[in-house]
């Protein structure tokens, strides 16, 4: 099927990368995008670009009615739906097919087999594909559920039916939690999916994540580019993975592709997709999920099997065989990627927004940085808060960790808070260094923030003091008319407070920027905002023991659990902010009484807006 203009339907690093190999194979591209989206790269790429409408994602990428509509107005044919959004969604392929747009992508027949999972595991257990035990029913009752939970025997996986990526999903290990699990599962997968349905799953205790990259063309060839392990996950969503798996032979590796090989012609697949499974310290590997569209994570199979998989989708959808048999596919080397993401790795991964002011992305042989920023762009509360996926390869796996650890050093951002520091200190692990990392990785190891020490703070003032020189030549800033003193710089970092004196500046080297009454240094990848507040009111008590409940990063307000009045104690939740697409539980910092609520629920709100004030001897303490 022949088509001339591929209109890409997504945003940032993917939408980016699509088109170069669109263009780079001479079709024409289109972008869409959000008022949010308006300056980033690229829309400034592409040959043509739309705006689909404001920034949340129900009245722009995921409205199907104003893709169609950039498409006619754009002259596009076709349309590459990237990955997230409406990629796997079959209303959309069937939409796009309806009006006369090849959808890059598998049939949507293929789509809807593999969109639910209950109903996904039932079709795998016909084809003979290993399933993990579990209950992927019709009666979707608290009571039920509770009961089949308790059959398999804990512990139990609960997750939502209807989509992935983390989101409606709960591990239980104690009775008791269950019933609280699957009421939140299913609130979380109601508003990420638009179905509350779950299933129940035995949980795999240590398990690897090992998940397999099947493509298949219309011609009925079917083959695997091997595994990806992507074990090192947070809330369920990776955070490292690498090709091939350090815990896969040549003889696993055929029967688990063989396993994967077989599940998309069960579905009568088509294009690139991805079949997931968990991998056991037994060697025995379960079914998951399928996902029908490219995966994040593709570019380590890219680089150890020297193929282009953006450019396999297009020849596939314009009809082309193959272009190889799974005798021809070599696997060369080791690749390691990760997710640099705007994320407060050392507070519970809090997503985090604001502008980049500093954007320099690493280089080098075996470096490769997939992005779609620019300094000067901001981090919205809209949509994902990925920044970039790094990459490296190497002949070996330590080559290939070696260089992604010193491409993270290399690579500076400055603006909001980000996952590098952390990501380093991952990769440095002895247990991760030696390919031994599981599921079970970051729930066994402790990551906690560096201290601050007087050589951070010192710097920091020295960076002001610098500023204000160079912002006012002969600044006398410390002068006495009798001998010199230090001169003194109260700075706080959130809710420390310190106050540093100085006789002269140091010269410190380290990437920062200055940002109105902030100053933002990077330490090796440890990024902190130090706010100068020497010449500012002393500072309030610190966060939570003044009775307020403030937001922690921008986002929705989707539930208030509490009213005016009511007694509370600590760690009991009080308002449900949704933000970049995961809810968080904001809960009493201490035992008081409900004064009042400044928000209501579906309120857009910013970082450290007030959301509740509680009186009582506690909050006044």
């Amino acid at each position: 099927m022949s088509f001339s203009t591929v209109l890409v339907a997504n945003r940032g690093e993917i939408a980016w990368r699509v088109m170069r190999t669109a263009r780079a194979m001479d079709y024409r591209t289109v972008a869409v995008y959000s008022d949010a989206d308006q300056g980033a790269p690229h829309v400034a790429f592409a040959d043509k670009a739309v705006r689909i409408g404001p920034p949340p994602v129900g009245e722009s990428y995921l409205s199907i009615d104003r893709i169609l509509e950039a498409a006619h107005t754009s002259g596009a044919d076709a349309i590459h739906p990237g990955y997230g959004f409406l990629s796997e969604n079959a209303e959309f392929a069937t939409a796009c097919e309806k009006a006369g747009l090849v959808f890059i992508g598998p049939p949507p027949a293929a789509i809807a087999a593999m969109g639910n999972k209950a109903a996904a595991k039932r079709r795998m257990i016909e084809a003979g594909v290993p399933c993990v035990p579990g209950y992927q029913g019709a009666d979707q009752s608290d009571g039920n559920l509770e009961k089949e939970a308790r059959k398999i025997g804990l512990p139990v996986m609960v997750k939502a039916a209807a989509g992935g990526g983390g989101r409606g999903m709960r591990l239980v290990t104690q009775d008791g939690e269950l019933l609280e699990a699957i009421r939140a599962a299913r609130t979380e997968a109601g508003s990420a999916f638009g179905s509350g349905e779950l299933i129940l799953e035995k949980a795999v205790i240590d398990a690897r994540h090992v998940e397999i990259q099947v493509f298949a063309d219309a011609h009925g060839n079917v083959l695997h580019l091997g595994e990806r392990d992507c074990s090192v996950q947070r809330r369920h969503q990776k955070v490292i993975e690498e090709a091939p798996s350090p815990a896969v032979n040549a003889e696993l590796r055929h029967r688990m592709g063989a396993a994967a090989v077989a599940a998309a012609k069960a579905i009568g697949y088509r294009g690139a997709g991805t079949v997931e499974f968990l991998l056991g310290a037994d060697g025995a590997f379960y079914f998951l999920e399928m996902n029908t569209r490219l995966q994040v994570e593709h570019p380590v199979t890219e680089a150890i099997t020297g193929l282009d998989l953006v450019e396999w989708q297009l020849r596939v959808a314009r009809g082309e065989p193959l272009p190889l048999t799974q005798e021809q596919v070599r696997l060369q080397g080791h690749s390691i990627e990760v997710r640099l993401y705007a994320e407060d790795a050392y507070a519970g991964f809090l997503p985090q927004t604001g502008r980049i002011d500093v954007w320099r992305p690493a280089t080098g042989p075996g470096v490769r940085v997939d992005h779609g920023i620019e300094e000067g762009l901001a981090i919205s509360p809209y949509y994902d808060p990925m920044i970039a996926k790094v990459i490296a390869w190497g002949a070996t796996r330590e080559e290939a960790r070696l260089r992604l650890i010193r491409a993270l050093r290399d690579t500076v951002v400055l603006g909001p808070t980000t996952n590098r520091h952390f990501l380093i200190r991952l990769l440095e692990h002895p247990e991760l260094a030696a390919g031994k990392a599981t599921t079970a990785f970051l729930g066994k190891h402790s990551f906690t923030a560096p201290e601050l020490t007087d050589t951070h703070w010192k710097t920091a003032a020295s960076l002001l003091w610098q500023q204000s020189a160079a912002r006012y030549p002969g600044n006398l800033r410390g002068w006495r008319n009798s001998n010199p003193e230090p001169t003194p710089f109260r700075l706080a970092v959130g809710d420390m407070e310190r106050t540093v004196k100085l006789s002269e500046p140091s010269a410190p080297s380290v990437p920062h920027v200055i940002d109105d009454d902030d100053v933002v240094v990077d330490f090796d990848g440890f990024t902190v905002r130090f706010q100068d507040r020497t010449y500012m009111p002393p500072a309030s008590a610190a966060a939570g023991s003044d009775g307020k409940l403030r937001a922690p990063m921008d986002g929705r307000i989707v539930a208030i659990k509490v009213a005016a009045g009511d007694k509370v104690v600590r760690g009991q939740t009080l308002v449900v902010l949704e933000a970049m697409k995961i809810q968080h539980q904001l809960k009493a910092a201490l035992d008081a009484c409900v004064e009042s609520i400044a928000v209501q629920e579906g309120q857009q709100v910013a970082n450290r807006t007030v959301l509740v004030t509680m009186a009582g001897d506690a909050a006044a303490r």
